[in-house]
C-alpha cells in the first residue's frame, strides 16, 4: 500500500473540499450526539427502557431517541468517504482499502475495544463497530457492481429487509451467519465463551452501500446538492409519516394512542426499531441526515468549525471518548461506592444501594467528555493532515 495515501475524510482534490467539509461537519455533529447515549450507559441506567412508552418520562425518551440519529447517518457518510476516496483511486485500491480496514475495525473490535467496554468480564460484544467493519468488507465487493445496480440493491435492501424471518441458531447451528447477518440482538455460545450479538450487519450494509452510491450525487455543485438533499429530507419524511400510520409494514412494533397523553401518543409514533433497524427506522433516520446535511452545508461558522474538529478524526474521537467514559464511570462508582461498578453491563436488581437517576448528571459528564477531546482531536487531525503516512488512514 502506498505511504502517500491520504485518509479518505481528507482528500486533497480542490473540487471536492467544500463537500468533504460537510461530510466532516455532519459526522462531527452525530459523533458528538452519540455519545450522549454511552455517557447515560455508564453514568446514568435507568430503571425502565428509555424507548417504554408506558414507563419512561419524555426528557428520557428524547435522551435516548434523539441518538438513533447517529449510527445511520455514520455508516452512510463512511460511504460517501468511501466513493470521495474513490475518485483519486482505483477501484481495486479502494476494494483493498475497504477490505483492510474492515477487518481491522472488526480484530479491533474483539481484541481491544471489549476491553474498554466491560473491564475484563468474559463476555464477547459484538456491537458497532463489528457492524461498521462488515459493512466495509462487503462494500469492498459491491462496489465493483455499476452504480445503478448499487442503488438497486441497497434501496432494495433498506426497504426489504423486514421481510425475513428471525433465524433460530439454537435450535440450528447452520443458522448462526443469517442470524449475525439480521437477527435482533442475541447471545450464543462459541465454545465456553458467551457471544452477545448486539448489532447485526445486513441493514448497516446496505446504509454503508447507500451511501457510496450516493457519493457522486453528494459530490457535486453545493447550491444543487443542499436543495436537493433538503427536498430529499421532506419527502422521505413524509412517506415515512405515511407508512408509519398504517401499521401495516416497516417496523416489527406498531404505535398506538398512550393513555399517558397525546405528548406519549406521539413519541409511540416515532418510536421505530433500531435492533435490527427497521426500513422505517431508516427512513426517519435517514431523512433527518438529509435535512441536517443541508444545514451543514450552509456557510461556515464557529458551531461549523467546531464539529468539524471532531468529525476529521471519527476512529480516533470515538475509541478516546470511549476511554474516558469508561475509565470515569470507573473511578465515579470507585469513590462513590467503594468499589467499581460497570453499570453499563449490571442490571437493574443489581443497582448499588444509594443509586439515583440523575440527567443531569448524564449531560454534565458528556459535556466535560466532549470538551476534553476538543484539543486532542485538533492536533490529531492536524497531525493526519500534515502527514501521508498510510496507517493514519486506519485510525
Amino acid at each position: 500500500m502506498r505511504e502517500d495515501r491520504p485518509a479518505p475524510s481528507t482528500i486533497p482534490v480542490a473540487s471536492q473540499s467544500s463537500r468533504v467539509s460537510t461530510v466532516d461537519v455532519l459526522r462531527g455533529l452525530i459523533m458528538v450526539i452519540m455519545a450522549i447515549d454511552h455517557t447515560r450507559e455508564y453514568f446514568c441506567p435507568t430503571l425502565v427502557r428509555p424507548e417504554d412508552i408506558a414507563h419512561t418520562s419524555v426528557p428520557l425518551f428524547l435522551t435516548r431517541w434523539v441518538t438513533h440519529f447517529c449510527a445511520p447517518l455514520f455508516l452512510f457518510l463512511s460511504g460517501v468517504s468511501a466513493c470521495l476516496y474513490a475518485r483519486t483511486h482505483t477501484r481495486g485500491q479502494t476494494s483493498v482499502f475497504l477490505l483492510t480496514r474492515g477487518l481491522w475495525l472488526v480484530l479491533f473490535e474483539l481484541a481491544v475495544f471489549n476491553l474498554i467496554l466491560q473491564w475484563g468480564m468474559p463476555l464477547v460484544l459484538l456491537s458497532i463497530l463489528w457492524a461498521i467493519g462488515w459493512s466495509m468488507i462487503f462494500l469492498a465487493l459491491f462496489l465493483w457492481l455499476p452504480r445503478w445496480a448499487q442503488l438497486v440493491v441497497a434501496i432494495g435492501a433498506i426497504c426489504l429487509h423486514n421481510l425475513l424471518p428471525v433465524f433460530n441458531p439454537t435450535e440450528e447451528p447452520s443458522l448462526l451467519i443469517p442470524a449475525l447477518l439480521h437477527n435482533p440482538p442475541f447471545l450464543f455460545m462459541l465454545g465456553d465463551k458467551p457471544v452477545l450479538s448486539a448489532y447485526t450487519v445486513f441493514p448497516w450494509a446496505a446504509v454503508m452501500l447507500f451511501g457510496y452510491a450516493m457519493g457522486s450525487f453528494l459530490a457535486g455543485p453545493k447550491k444543487f446538492v443542499s436543495r436537493r438533499t433538503a427536498l430529499a429530507g421532506v419527502i422521505m419524511l413524509l412517506v415515512f409519516m405515511a407508512i408509519r400510520a398504517t401499521n401495516a409494514y416497516g417496523d416489527p412494533q406498531e404505535w398506538g394512542v398512550s393513555d399517558r397523553g397525546g405528548i406519549y401518543t406521539v413519541l409511540s409514533f416515532f418510536n421505530v426499531t433500531k435492533y435490527p433497524a427497521s426500513f422505517l427506522f431508516l427512513l426517519l433516520t435517514l431523512s433527518g441526515g438529509a435535512l441536517l446535511w443541508w444545514l451543514c452545508a450552509r456557510r461556515p461558522n464557529r458551531v461549523t468549525a467546531f464539529l468539524e474538529v471532531y468529525g476529521r478524526v471519527p476512529f480516533f474521537y470515538f475509541v478516546l471518548h470511549f476511554a474516558l467514559v469508561s475509565a470515569g464511570s470507573w473511578l465515579w462508582t470507585r469513590l462513590l461506592f467503594g468499589r467499581a461498578i460497570n453499570l453499563a453491563f449490571t442490571s437493574v436488581a443489581e443497582l448499588p444501594p444509594g443509586y439515583n437517576v440523575s440527567l443531569a448528571r448524564l449531560y454534565l459528564v458528556w459535556l466535560i467528555v466532549v470538551l476534553l477531546l476538543y484539543y486532542p482531536c485538533k492536533w490529531f487531525g492536524n497531525y493526519k493532515r500534515a502527514h501521508r503516512s498510510w496507517w493514519l488512514s486506519y485510525i
